[in-house]
C-alpha cells in the first residue's frame, strides 16, 4: 500500500489509518465532528500528497491543453492562475476532474490519486502530437490549509514569501518549485501547497505548533459535501457526462474554432432532458447513503453521496435526479420511505448557508 511522505507523523498523532484508494492514509486524528468544527470556525491542515502532480515542459503547451481540456485553458495562460475542469473521453464521459495551475510560464495539473496511471497515459498518448514533455512528479507533497485562519497561520511562518497574501480565489504563484495556491476542497478560504517531499515534515510541524488541527479524510469529506462539490467515482464517473454532473459551467465552447475531446458527445446531448444533481436534505430522522432511491413527482434518481452535516446539524446529500423536481421529495431507507427536501447542492460557502 502506498503512503505519503507525512505517515508517520499521522501514526504518531494517533490517527486512525484507513485504505483510500490504495494509500494508506488518516481517516480522522479526534472525532470527525471536532475536526469538521475546527476548519469551518479556525483552521485545519490536510495531507493530500495523495493526489498525483505533473509537471509539463516542451512543446506546444497551451495547444495541448486545449485538446484534452474541456474548459479552455487560454483562460489562465497570460496570468497566474489555476483553473478547474475535466478531462472526457470521446463520448463525454468523465475521464477526471483536475486543476490546471499555471504561474511564472509553467503549467502544473493536480488530479485524483485513483486515476493517476490512466491519466498519465492519456496525457502522454496525446502530448505527443504536440511535442509536450509529461513529467510525473513523485518528488512532491501536498498540504491544504484550510478555514476563516488560514492564510493568517501561514503567513507566521517566516519563510513563507508575504506575496500569498495577494493571492485571490484561484491565484497561485511558484517560489522555485513550490506552488502555493488560494484553493481548497472545503468551501472555505485557504491555500494548497505543493512542496518537495524532503519539506514537507517541516511544514507539517510548523502549522501544528501554530495551532492548526490536522484533519482526515473523514472530515474532508463531510467539508465537500457541505459546499457542494463533486467526489469522483461516487458522484461522477467516466460513465457520466459534465450536464449531468453539475460541471457545465466548465465546458467553454465559446471558441467555435477549438477542438477538444469528446466536444462532438456534448453537443448531441439534449440538456433538457439530462439528470441533474442536486442537493437533498432528509427532513425524517435517519442518514443519506450511496444508493438510496429517491422519487419525485415526474421522476427518479438515485443519492450519490450522504452523510451527517454537523454544520446544518442534519443528514444531507448530492443526488443525481430527473428534471421536473419540485420542493419535495421522497428517498428509500431500510424500507422505509422518508421524506426530503431538494435544494441547491451548493449547502454551505465559507461557513454560509446558501439560498
Amino acid at each position: 500500500m502506498n503512503k505519503t511522505p507525512l505517515h508517520n507523523a499521522h501514526v504518531q498523532l494517533g490517527a486512525k489509518m484507513v485504505n483510500f484508494s490504495d494509500w494508506e492514509m488518516p481517516i480522522s486524528y479526534s472525532s470527525l465532528i471536532e475536526e469538521h468544527h475546527a476548519v469551518r470556525n479556525a483552521a485545519g491542515i490536510f495531507d493530500v500528497s495523495h493526489m498525483s502532480v505533473f509537471d509539463f515542459d516542451e512543446g506546444n503547451q497551451i495547444a495541448f491543453f486545449e485538446k484534452i481540456f474541456a474548459n479552455d485553458i487560454k483562460k489562465i495562460s497570460k496570468v497566474n492562475k489555476a483553473i478547474y475542469g475535466a478531462l472526457l473521453n470521446e463520448e463525454g464521459g468523465i475521464l477526471d476532474d483536475l486543476i490546471i495551475y499555471h504561474a511564472n510560464d509553467k503549467f502544473r495539473l493536480v488530479s485524483n490519486c485513483s486515476t493517476q496511471d490512466q491519466n498519465r497515459q492519456w496525457f502522454e498518448k496525446h502530448a505527443v502530437e504536440f511535442g509536450v514533455k509529461v513529467i510525473e512528479r513523485s518528488d512532491m507533497g501536498i498540504l491544504a490549509i484550510q478555514g476563516p485562519d488560514a492564510l493568517n497561520k501561514i503567513l507566521e511562518i517566516k519563510d513563507i514569501d508575504a506575496q500569498v497574501n495577494t493571492l485571490q480565489s484561484f491565484g497561485c504563484m511558484f517560489e522555485g518549485d513550490k506552488l502555493y495556491a488560494r484553493t481548497g476542497y472545503t468551501g472555505e478560504d485557504g491555500l494548497e501547497v505543493i512542496v518537495p517531499t524532503q519539506d514537507i515534515n517541516h511544514l507539517w510541524e510548523q502549522l501544528l505548533k501554530l495551532g492548526c488541527t490536522p484533519i482526515g479524510l473523514g472530515a474532508r469529506d463531510t467539508l465537500r459535501l457541505e459546499a457542494g462539490l463533486n467526489l469522483y467515482g461516487n458522484d461522477m464517473t467516466i460513465n457520466n457526462h459534465p450536464y449531468e454532473s453539475n460541471l457545465g459551467w466548465t465546458i467553454d465552447m465559446s471558441d467555435e474554432n477549438r477542438e477538444f475531446i469528446g466536444k462532438d458527445a456534448l453537443l448531441s446531448i439534449d440538456q433538457t432532458k439530462s439528470q441533474k444533481i442536486v442537493g437533498i436534505i432528509l427532513k425524517d430522522k435517519g442518514v443519506l447513503r450511496s444508493g438510496y432511491e429517491i422519487t419525485h413527482e415526474h421522476g427518479k434518481g438515485v443519492v450519490l453521496s450522504g452523510s451527517y452535516s454537523p454544520t446544518l446539524q442534519s443528514s444531507i446529500g448530492l443526488a443525481r435526479v430527473d428534471q421536473g423536481y419540485k420542493e419535495n421529495g421522497k428517498v428509500m431507507i431500510r424500507n422505509k420511505v422518508l421524506n426530503i427536501d431538494f435544494v441547491s447542492p451548493r449547502f454551505l460557502r465559507q461557513g454560509k448557508m446558501q439560498s
